[in-house]
């Protein structure tokens, strides 16, 4: 009897550069903490903000504003020429956004650039157009398609040396933290894996209670679990603090209309995540 034979398909751009970054990933140390945190307060005047921030925001800013606060969390461990410890003076937050690219789904990066510094209005209207814009127009996806076709050998070179050698240059092009959640999804992140000292994720929430369970994974080579779990007390107190306020104050925001290029805080110039761009990998919901 005769046996139908499968095809062979070739990587796409997104899974080669998903598959560089994993492949960095699996050699950092890292370790999962996680908090119950209840946010029932914000469930409400979220909804009725004019811009409605997604929760991808939300708890951006939240644990932004935490990291402006405790230079730990802005630090990173470099293992070339020697290792050491660069500490970068703001948060730089990499994103992971969903994409729909020559008919598959695919797993791009969107960097925002001290979201502490930012409104929650803003922020937002940075995520819509990662996820609206045309992805050839987006010059971070454009450039990591287009370095995904370089060879595997030199791209991990790249990659290596742009993680190990200048710390500027690693929290501008991969950012200092990372967010990842499928909360939306009705689902949670066990334990992501990130290349950055610390990556944030967070599980659904619940519409009755507020509850939700927020995980911190970090590199144990520079962070350590006790540090962590203080950290996410002060993501709740951020939350229901300052993040809280802004929402009632500011309920009759509208997002501004998008414009035809980028957010002027989001990506001043093409970059590439290897060579010039700024920034780093959640799901927006």
């Amino acid at each position: 009897m005769h046996e139908p034979i499968g095809r062979y398909l070739r990587l796409p751009g997104p899974r080669r550069f998903i598959g560089d970054l994993v492949h960095f990933a699996h050699r950092i140390p890292s370790a999962p903490v996680s908090r119950t945190i209840h946010i029932a307060e914000l469930i409400e005047p979220r909804s009725r903000h004019g811009a409605r921030p997604s929760w991808a925001c939300v708890f951006m800013k939240a644990y932004a504003m935490v990291g402006a606060e405790h230079a730990p969390l802005r630090r990173s461990l470099l293992e070339f020429p020697w290792p050491r410890v660069y500490e970068h003076p703001w948060m730089n937050c990499a994103l992971a956004i969903e994409r729909t690219y020559q008919g598959e789904d695919g797993v791009f990066v969107g960097l925002f650039r001290a979201p502490e510094q930012q409104s929650l209005t803003q922020l937002q209207q940075a995520v819509d157009w990662y996820k609206n814009e045309s992805v050839e127009k987006v010059g971070f996806y454009r450039m990591a398609l287009r370095f995904s076709r370089v060879p595997l050998p030199i791209r991990r070179l790249l990659w290596w040396g742009t993680l190990n050698i200048s710390g500027f240059k690693r929290c501008k092009r991969f950012g200092t933290f990372g967010l990842s959640s499928y909360g939306s999804l009705g689902a949670e992140q066990v334990h992501p894996i990130s290349p950055l000292t610390t990556t944030l994720t967070y599980g659904p929430i619940d519409p009755k209670t507020g509850q939700v369970v927020v995980k911190l994974i970090y590199d144990h080579r520079v962070l350590d679990g006790a540090y962590i779990a203080r950290r996410l007390r002060d993501i709740e107190t951020a939350l229901t603090g300052p993040i809280l306020a802004e929402l009632r104050a500011d309920r009759s925001a509208a997002g501004p209309a998008r414009s035809a290029g980028p957010p002027s805080h989001v990506e001043p110039r093409s970059s590439n995540p290897l060579s010039r761009g700024q920034g780093s990998v959640s799901r927006a919901q």
